[in-house]
């Protein structure tokens, strides 16, 4: 429960204390942490506030069954998106959904550590579900998305490119709102806004130089574009970041609109999810945003496997399953033949090949007239 304690439980008691979180210095000196409090949004601090009032173990313990609630209801989000494609029992679908989730390394992962991720998974995986039925829930859910501002920022712009702009803008908006009033009482707090500035620069420039964190750490698990390529080259260009995160979602927003005309929808969304992931700072357990999609797109594959334009989606599912079988017995097999370097490589260079793959995918359906009804089952 590492991450319960470093980025809910304690930074939320220091919060509470009359301190401010972001501060490195001040999580190090007044609490048994051992990473610092990421840029969050601040409205993480009232929103698992609860979590924080009891004791650390009532806390951690009630934190635990919430995020397994989440992960139930996000495999139960992926069943919904099967059974709209293929014709099997809802509670068969649901029953197997939830036994892959919870027993993959990805899915362990998040109640191991603690992640708020699941929270983040569900949130934007049912926006992209009901962005067009229902924009205000989706909205709602962006909004959670936000949690973790590399989840929000780029699935904004992609939902505004995909024509959900109210979506979009609402959502953001409600982000934006629920973390002023916390926002301002940390600046008063600080002594002024320049103040609170110079610890937001403190927290950045920790973050830049921590093994886990730093683009050019050979141990980080990041699966992002820019890590992935310094492990494997050695290479990390000035800026690099920068453009990584600018090329991939131009490269993104020109397919998952024409994705969208050519209704081919659940391959749109799950191009979405992984355009998130590979874009900027991700680590494995983040794919958890791409399970509704990418079983939808599996259904959809198995519905035209035939099919020459599809083989290079069936060929992205099995990259980005990578993440989820990546147990225990796996990495100690790749860290005996290659090495830790490998080990925590390995995940991130199959999701930004899936996502190369699923980019080349769409070069060939929106490059044909897609007329199967089943291609026109919408997911979101």
């Amino acid at each position: 429960m590492q991450d319960f304690r470093d980025a809910l439980y304690f930074p939320i008691r220091e919060f509470l204390a009359g301190g401010n979180p972001y501060d490195p210095a001040a999580m190090f000196a007044h609490w048994p942490v051992r990473q610092d409090f990421n840029l969050y949004q601040p409205y993480h601090l009232l929103l698992h506030m609860p979590f924080a009032l009891p004791g650390y173990r009532v806390g951690a313990v009630a934190f635990g069954v919430f995020g397994l609630l989440l992960l139930i209801a996000l495999a139960a989000l992926a069943a919904r998106a099967v059974r709209r494609l293929v014709p099997v029992p809802i509670a068969v679908t649901t029953a197997v959904a939830v036994a892959l989730v919870l027993t993959s390394q990805v899915g362990k992962a998040q109640l191991y550590v603690g992640q708020i991720n699941p929270l983040i998974a569900l949130a934007a995986a049912g926006t992209l579900v009901v962005r067009r039925e229902r924009p205000g829930w989706a909205a709602v859910g962006l909004a959670l998305a936000w949690l973790k501002p590399q989840y929000g920022l780029p699935l904004a712009i992609l939902l505004y490119a995909r024509g959900s702009r109210r979506v979009a803008l609402v959502g953001t908006a409600m982000a934006a709102a629920a973390s002023l009033p916390v926002v301002a009482l940390l600046v008063i707090r600080g002594g002024g806004l320049g103040a609170f500035l110079d610890v937001v620069v403190a927290n950045l420039t920790h973050a830049r130089s921590t093994e886990y964190g730093a683009v050019d750490s050979p141990t980080a698990q990041r699966i992002d574009i820019a890590a992935v390529l310094f492990r494997g080259t050695g290479w990390a260009p000035s800026g690099g970041e920068l453009v990584v995160l600018a090329a991939v979602l131009v490269v993104s927003v020109l397919f998952v609109r024409r994705l969208d005309r050519a209704d081919a929808v659940p391959v749109a969304d799950l191009l979405t999810c992984l355009a998130v992931v590979v874009c900027v700072v991700h680590q494995p357990g983040d794919v958890l945003i791409a399970v509704p999609a990418m079983a939808a797109v599996s259904a959809l594959w198995w519905h035209h496997r035939s099919e020459p334009s599809w083989g290079t989606a069936g060929t992205a599912i099995l990259a980005l399953a990578v993440p989820f079988a990546h147990l225990y017995t796996v990495d100690s097999v790749v860290i005996s033949l290659f090495g830790t370097r490998a080990a925590v490589t390995v995940d991130g260079v199959a999701v930004v090949l899936a996502w190369c793959l699923l980019v080349f995918t769409a070069v060939r359906l929106t490059g044909v007239r897609v007329t199967r009804p089943v291609v026109a089952g919408r997911v979101g």
